[in-house]
């Protein structure tokens, strides 16, 4: 059941092994470095298939000793790296297979669309709007959002006051 792992898009900065303890369903932790998985994305954990994702990964992990290969590069707080379960199989393509994560074709050329299961995208609809420029952080949606006084017509519950003349 093993996937060839896809050529790297960027230059190996070295390799971490070890057991890992799961964040979510693209993030890793192992030697006390925090690892996102090269080239997909997972839904968040509060978004709909969030925690089944991350309880994918556990089962795909627990036990084993994985082989992280750093690639150039750090999004937010985290490392970014193709990683390996000891039988070659790659973590990326494994979780895509299962239908709960998405190639991420800006990161990863393309290389894992091929293993997304039909209907994939509409299941997991908030990371291809991610994708796709349509979904924005939670922080950007609230900051984009027009106050309640701009849908009410200029009073919270949309009432005007009175004018006085």
């Amino acid at each position: 059941m093993s996937t060839p792992a896809p050529s790297p898009t960027a230059a190996p900065a070295g390799i971490l092994e070890g057991k890992c303890y799961v964040i979510d369903g693209d993030t890793i932790v192992i030697q006390k470095k925090r690892i996102r998985l090269a080239g997909i994305d997972a839904p968040e954990i509060q978004d709909p298939w969030g925690k089944k994702a991350k309880f994918a990964m556990i089962s795909l992990c627990k036990g084993k000793v994985i082989r992280a290969v750093i690639q150039e590069g750090v999004t937010y707080d985290r490392v970014v790296a193709k990683c390996y379960l000891p039988d070659g199989s790659d973590l990326s393509a494994e979780l895509v297979k299962q239908g709960l994560a998405l190639d991420w074709k800006k990161f990863s050329g393309g290389a894992y669309r091929h293993l997304e299961p039909d209907g994939i995208r509409k299941k997991l609809w908030r990371v291809d709007a991610k994708h796709r420029g349509k979904l924005f952080p939670p922080a950007a949606q609230a900051a984009a959002a027009p106050s309640s006084r701009d849908r009410h017509g200029g009073r919270p519950g949309g009432h005007e006051a009175p004018r006085l003349q």
